[in-house]
Parts: C-alpha cells; structure tokens; sequence
C-alpha cells in the first residue's frame, strides 16, 4: 500500500460546499476520496490534452447487414493495429452488432481511429471513452 501523507487545504465556504455537494453526488465517503477524484480526473485530461499514452475502449453499434461494412471496418483496424490489444463482437439482434475494441497509444491516435470508425456508412453509434494508461 502506498503511503499517505496528510496535509490542509483552505476553500472559501462556498467552494467547500461544491466539494461537499460532489462528494454526496458521487457518494464519496470522505472529502480526501473526493480530492483524490478530482485530481485523478485532472491528471487524465491532461494526458489526453498532451497526446500521452493512453487506455480506451471504443464502442460501436452498427447493422451488420449493411454491405462491406465490416471489411472495411477490419481494413481500417488493421492500418492501427499497434493501438488495438482486443476487440469483442456480441450479436444484439438479428440486425444489431455491438462492437468493443480495447485500445493503448497516444490520445490522438485512438481519435484518428475512432473518428476513421464512427464515420463508416452502416454505423449507428459510436462512442470512445478514454483514461490514463
């Protein structure tokens, strides 16, 4: 376990009082958990601003009847494939695919991808999440 260190912060009480609203939101047990929230999520913004290394997953929905759709996607995969570690297929309905491809590389990178991807014709809805690797 990595070691703590304590130390004091000073807020104006209303600023406070959003840190103490987040917590409750979030349902953090403490106000230390909330900061430590925050500053991760910091942290992570910052690396996508800064093109760092990254871990994200891209989810995709689309019409797997919708022709050559999927060679191309697999095409396009291909060309990146040093940023993809996985991908899984899951079958919604008879028309429907759902799509996660678990990825790692520079921030703009996985856009480059995910925005190749999402703009596909037979795409219904493509989202990437991304967080600090």
């Amino acid at each position: 376990m990595k070691k703590v260190k304590r130390f004091g912060v000073s807020l104006e009480e209303d600023l406070l009082g959003k840190l103490d609203g987040l917590a409750k939101k979030h349902k953090f047990p403490n106000r230390s958990q909330t900061i430590r929230f925050l500053i991760r999520n910091t942290l992570v913004e910052d690396a996508l601003q800064h093109n760092k290394e990254v871990a994200g997953c891209l989810v995709l929905i689309f019409d797997h009847h919708k022709r050559e759709l999927v060679n191309k996607s697999l095409d396009i995969q291909h060309s990146f494939s040093n940023l993809i570690l996985s991908t899984q297929h899951v079958h919604l309905d008879h028309h429907n695919c759902l799509e996660m491809i678990a990825l790692k590389g520079k921030a703009n990178q996985l856009n480059e991808l995910a925005d190749r991807l999402v703009s596909l014709k037979g795409i219904k809805h493509g989202k990437l999440t991304m967080t600090a690797a």
